[in-house]
């Protein structure tokens, strides 16, 4: 692993970062002024983002106690994971199943850091993280494959991680590798900013996209359905977060977030 002296180094405390963002809408600590700041400037045109952030994270968990308890998935590749905060993969997972397997994906310093000191797995099981980029799939595979066995079934997760690949059809490259990679009965659970849902919400990614920060680019939401094509999707489909399978008795609202889970067969 990085020395963390050395990482600390490459941490750049002077552009807004999503991670240290979205870590600040959802309540953590990680972040920095220039984050609160930029925070703070989105929810002041869209204050909706807090509740698509959170709406995001509860997608997550939920998705996650489906594949483990009903689909029996006990491997996991999270892509583009963030910063630990509350109910992270392998907390949700390895508390139905402890003997569960993990691994994060992320290629910032500051996400590194916090992985070494706050990502414990359960004796039982297992929990690592790699320093790669999403655009780098064959990294991510080969260096995957020292704790995952890639030839059982495997969940592969990519929460709000590719509006960062601005050409979508890259992005859809990136999965199908991914995916190529895993075996029958193997799942991708994919959520991200939804195009055509709420000008606001537009308006104001628009304005951080310009503010010097990493862009995150909107997708219609036929354009997140593609990820799943040759896929299996799993009811409801694909529908905004709050959508899917939300809790009993619950009114979710719509949000500009959608997302879903498929099975290769």
């Amino acid at each position: 692993m990085t020395d963390p002296a050395t990482t600390h180094q490459k941490i750049d405390t002077s552009v807004p970062h999503s991670a240290r963002i979205w870590n600040y809408w959802l309540g953590g600590k990680d972040n920095y002024p220039v984050d609160e700041e930029a925070g703070d400037a989105y929810t002041a045109v869209f204050p909706g983002i807090v509740t698509i952030a959170r709406s995001s994270r509860a997608f997550l968990r939920r998705t996650i106690t489906y594949l483990v308890r009903e689909a029996g998935i006990r491997q996991f590749l999270d892509v583009g994971t963030g910063l630990p905060t509350a109910e992270n993969t392998h907390e949700v997972a390895q508390r139905l199943a402890p003997e569960t397997r993990i691994v994060y994906v992320d290629n910032d310093p500051l996400v590194l850091a916090h992985a070494r000191a706050l990502l414990y797995s359960s004796p039982e099981g297992a929990t690592s993280y790699i320093d790669a980029d999403v655009t780098d799939p064959e990294r991510i595979l080969a260096s995957a494959e020292k704790t995952l066995d890639l030839g059982r079934p495997t969940a592969l997760i990519l929460s709000n991680i590719l509006g960062h690949v601005g050409d979508h059809e890259q992005a859809r490259a990136i999965v199908t590798r991914l995916m190529a990679a895993l075996p029958s009965g193997s799942y991708l659970a994919v959520n991200d900013g939804s195009l055509g849902i709420d000008p606001v919400f537009e308006a104001a990614q628009d304005a951080y996209n310009s503010s010097g920060a990493v862009p995150y680019n909107l997708r219609t939401v036929d354009e997140i359905a593609a990820y799943f094509d040759g896929l299996e999707l799993v009811e409801p489909g694909v529908v905004p977060v709050t959508q899917w399978r939300p809790e009993p008795g619950s009114t979710p609202e719509i949000v500009a977030e959608h997302g879903g889970l498929a099975r290769k067969p």
